[in-house]
C-alpha cells in the first residue's frame, strides 16, 4: 500500500531571526516550519510516536538516540514553556519575551485591532517597551509543579457505588484538591485525568494576567497559502508572534527561558517539541472509535461546514464584516480540515484493523488469568455500554447540554456565566458545577469583565446560526427549541436578544456578577431571561450525559488502563490532555509520489510559490514583502519538517535541540498525521 507521509511543520530559527531583524524596520517575522514525519519501509515519513509526561520521559528511547534527559534539563524546559488558552509558547528572553504562533496569538491580536488600525492586515512591531500593547484578556500559564494524586481521587469512589455515583464522588474530591491547592500555594491548580481515568495528577500553574503584544507579522505572510495549504507541505509561513509577560507592572524575569541556537536545525538532527497537545483518542476502544466515525464526527463536520459558509457570506458584506469575522472564520476552517482528516482515518480499514488486533491482544492477556479477568475483564463492556448511550444522547447533549451553552456568542456566554454563577456561588464549592469551583472564580471574573470589543452584527449572526441549528437538530416542535425561539424566526429572535441586551457593557456585567442571585433574579436582561428559561433542560441533559456516558467510560477506561500497565508496564504514554508533554523526532527529508521532499523550504521558494499561484488570495503577499523582495536573502531556511508527534494544541511549541536551544517553532502538521 502506498502510504502518505505523516509530517510536522516548524518555523526555522533562522527564519525567525530574519523576522526579528526585519522588525527593526518593518513589523514582520520570519518563521521556519517543521513537519513531523518518519520513514516507513517505502521511504515515507511516519511520526516518532509519543507525547510523553515530563514526570515519565521515554529514557530508553532517548538513550537509543544518544541522549539522556536529566532532571535538570526537564525542569528547565518545563518552566520555560508557556500555555496559551488555545496553544503553546515559550519564554525566549530574560525579560519575559514569549514566542508562539501568529495563529495562536491571533485572537489577542484581533482584539487589539480596529477598523483604523488593522493589526491582522498590517502587522505590528513595538520598537520600545512603552509601545507594547496590553492584551485585553489574554492569560498565560507556566507549569510549576506536578503531584500524583491518583490514590486520593480513586479512593473517593467507594465499593458499592454505581458508575454515576463514583464519578460524582471523584468530582467532589477533585474540586476539594484544586481548592486546597490554590489556597495553600497561591498557584492555579488543575487535576488532570490521565489514561482516561487510570491516573490523576495535580498540576500547579503560575498564571500571568498582564500580557502585551510585541511583534506580529501580517496575516498574509503568517498564513500564506491560507486554507488550501493548511495541513500541507512544503510550506512558506511566517506563523509567529511575540508577547511579553509583565508582573507588578514590570517585565517578568523568568529564571528559566530558552536560548537561541546559532546554527538552527540540521537534517537528521534529534529535536524535541515541548508543548500542550490538546486531545488524542489513541486509548479509545474500537466501539468508541466507531462512535466518533458514525455519530460525532459527521455531525461535527456538518456543523463546521455550515458555519464556514455563514461566516464567509457574512465576511463578503463589507471590509469591516470581514475584519470582525476573520478570527472566527479561521478557527472554523482549521477545525473543519482537522476533523476531515481524523474522520478519513477512521474509514481506513488498516487503521481499524490495527486497533482491533491491539484490543484483542490486550483482552486475551486479561482473559488468560482469573485474577486479571476479575479485576479488569468488564472494562470494555462498560465502555461499550457508555458508547451505546452516547449514540442515543449525543445530538441532544451537544445541542442543549454541553458545558458551554454560549452557542458561539460572547453575549450569550456572558449571560450563561452570570446566571449559572449566581446560582452556583450559593453552594459549597464541592457541590457546584465543576467550572464554578472557588479556585476558578477569579479567572471567570477576569474573563467576564474583559473590555475586548463585542460586535453587534457578528453576535446576531452567531445567535441566528445556533438557533437555526437547534431547529434542524431537534425539530421545530421540540419544547427546548420553542422556548429558545420565543415565537419568532431565528433571525428575528437573534436581533431581539442582541439589540435588547445591555451585556455589551462590562460595567453592567460587573453589576450583575457582584449582585449575585438577587441581582440576576431581578434582571430583565433578555439573554439572562433566555438562560433562565433554558437552564433546567440544559442541566438535565448534561447530568444525564455525565451519569450514562462519562461515568461508565471513566470506570471502564480505568480498568483498561490498569490492564495495560500490567501487560506493558507504566512506560505507556497517556492520551493528550492539553497539558505539557515532550515529543521527539528527527529533521527528515521524505519520499512522496517518487520524489524527494527536502526537509527545509526557503524564502526563494516563497516567492516562487507566490508567482506560480498568480499572486492572488490566499497566495498574495503583503505589500512590503513585494516592495523589499530584493533585500530578502532567498537562501535563508524558512519552514522545515520533523518526525516529532504533535496534534492541535502543540501550535506555538518550541522546537529545541539537545542543548535546550530553540531551533524552530511548531505551527502545523500534514493531514495524513491526523
Amino acid at each position: 500500500m502506498h502510504m502518505r507521509p505523516f509530517s510536522r511543520f516548524a518555523l526555522s530559527v533562522s527564519g525567525i531571526a530574519a523576522l526579528v531583524l526585519a522588525a527593526c524596520q518593518v513589523p514582520s517575522l520570519h518563521l521556519q516550519a517543521r513537519q513531523g514525519a518518519a520513514l516507513d519501509t517505502q521511504g515515507l515519513l511516519k511520526p516518532t510516536e509519543g507525547m510523553w509526561l515530563f514526570t515519565q520521559p521515554p529514557r530508553e528511547l532517548l538513550a537509543q538516540q544518544g541522549f539522556t534527559a536529566t532532571k535538570e534539563w526537564l525542569e528547565h524546559v518545563q518552566k520555560s514553556c508557556v500555555r496559551f488558552p488555545n496553544g503553546s509558547g515559550s519564554f525566549v528572553s530574560a525579560d519575559g519575551l514569549v514566542m508562539t504562533n501568529h495563529h495562536v496569538g491571533r485572537s489577542a491580536i484581533d482584539k487589539l485591532s480596529t477598523a483604523e488600525r488593522n493589526l491582522m492586515e498590517h502587522g505590528f512591531y513595538a520598537p520600545t517597551r512603552d509601545a507594547e500593547l496590553k492584551c485585553q484578556d489574554l492569560e498565560l500559564m507556566v507549569l510549576w509543579k506536578i503531584e500524583d494524586v491518583t490514590d486520593q481521587i480513586k479512593s473517593a469512589a467507594k465499593d458499592g457505588m454505581d458508575a454515576a455515583g463514583a464519578e460524582a464522588a471523584r468530582k467532589v474530591a477533585i474540586t476539594a484538591l484544586t481548592d486546597a491547592g490554590k489556597k495553600s500555594t497561591g498557584l492555579d491548580c488543575e487535576v488532570v485525568t490521565l489514561y482516561q481515568g487510570g491516573r490523576y495528577h495535580l498540576y500547579q500553574y503560575k498564571r500571568f494576567t498582564d500580557v502585551r503584544l510585541v511583534l506580529a507579522p501580517e496575516e498574509g505572510i503568517a498564513f500564506f497559502g491560507g486554507d488550501p495549504d493548511n495541513f500541507e507541505y512544503p510550506r512558506y509561513n511566517l506563523d509567529c508572534s511575540f508577547f511579553r509577560v509583565y508582573e507588578d507592572g514590570v517585565p517578568y524575569k523568568p529564571a528559566d527561558y530558552l536560548k537561541w541556537s546559532a546554527q538552527g536545525a540540521r537534517e537528521d538532527e534529534l529535536v524535541f517539541v515541548a508543548g500542550h497537545p490538546g486531545s488524542t483518542r489513541r486509548m479509545y476502544t474500537l466501539d468508541h472509535l466507531r462512535h466518533l466515525r458514525d455519530v460525532r464526527y459527521p455531525k461535527t463536520l456538518a456543523a463546521y461546514w455550515r458555519r464556514e459558509v455563514q461566516l464567509s457570506n457574512f465576511s463578503d458584506r463589507s471590509d469591516e464584516h470581514a475584519r470582525i469575522a476573520r478570527d472566527g472564520l479561521f478557527g472554523v476552517q482549521n477545525s473543519r480540515k482537522a476533523i476531515t482528516g481524523e474522520l478519513s482515518s477512521l474509514f481506513d480499514p488498516e487503521v481499524m484493523a490495527g486497533k482491533e488486533r491491539a484490543e484483542k491482544s490486550l483482552r486475551a492477556f486479561v482473559d488468560a488469568d482469573a485474577s486479571r479477568r476479575a479485576q479488569w475483564g468488564d472494562g470494555w463492556d462498560l465502555v461499550s455500554k457508555s458508547v451505546r448511550n452516547a449514540n442515543e444522547l449525543y445530538t441532544r447533549y451537544q445541542a442543549i447540554g454541553a458545558a458551554n451553552l454560549g452557542w458561539g456568542s460572547r453575549l450569550m456566554s456572558f449571560a450563561v456565566v452570570i446566571t449559572r454563577g449566581a446560582e452556583e456561588r450559593t453552594k459549597m464549592s464541592t457541590a457546584r458545577l465543576a467550572e464554578f469551583a472557588d479556585a476558578d472564580l477569579a479567572r471567570i471574573e477576569r474573563q467576564l469583565l474583559s473590555k475586548a470589543p463585542v460586535y453587534e452584527a457578528l453576535e446576531i449572526n452567531a445567535l441566528e446560526s445556533r438557533l437555526l441549528q437547534l431547529g434542524e437538530w431537534l425539530g421545530g416542535d421540540d419544547p427546548f427549541v420553542v422556548k429558545a425561539l420565543g415565537g419568532k424566526t431565528p433571525r428575528a429572535r437573534a436581533e431581539e436578544l442582541v439589540r435588547g441586551s445591555k451585556l455589551f457593557d462590562p460595567a453592567e456585567r460587573k453589576r450583575l456578577w457582584d449582585g449575585g442571585k438577587a441581582a440576576v433574579d431581578a434582571s430583565r436582561e433578555p439573554l439572562i431571561e433566555l438562560v433562565r428559561a433554558l437552564d433546567a433542560d440544559s442541566r438535565a441533559a448534561r447530568k444525564q450525559w455525565e451519569n450514562e456516558v462519562d461515568g461508565p467510560q471513566k470506570a471502564g477506561y480505568a480498568k483498561i488502563a490498569e490492564a495495560k500497565f500490567a501487560a506493558y508496564g507504566e512506560s505507556v504514554y497517556p492520551d493528550a490532555t492539553f497539558t505539557l508533554r515532550l515529543s521527539f523526532g528527527n529533521v527528515k527529508a521524505y519520499q512522496e509520489d517518487g520524489k524527494r521532499i527536502a526537509p527545509f523550504t526557503d524564502f526563494a521558494g516563497l516567492y516562487q510559490r507566490w508567482e506560480e499561484r498568480h499572486k492572488v488570495d490566499p497566495f498574495d503577499l503583503p505589500p512590503r514583502w513585494i516592495e523589499r523582495r530584493a533585500k530578502v536573502d532567498g537562501s535563508v531556511p524558512f519552514n522545515f519538517v520533523c518526525t516529532a508527534d504533535i496534534i492541535g494544541g502543540n501550535s506555538g511549541s518550541p522546537t529545541i535541540n539537545k542543548a535546550g536551544e530553540v531551533v524552530g517553532l511548531i505551527f502545523d502538521g500534514n493531514i495524513h498525521g491526523l
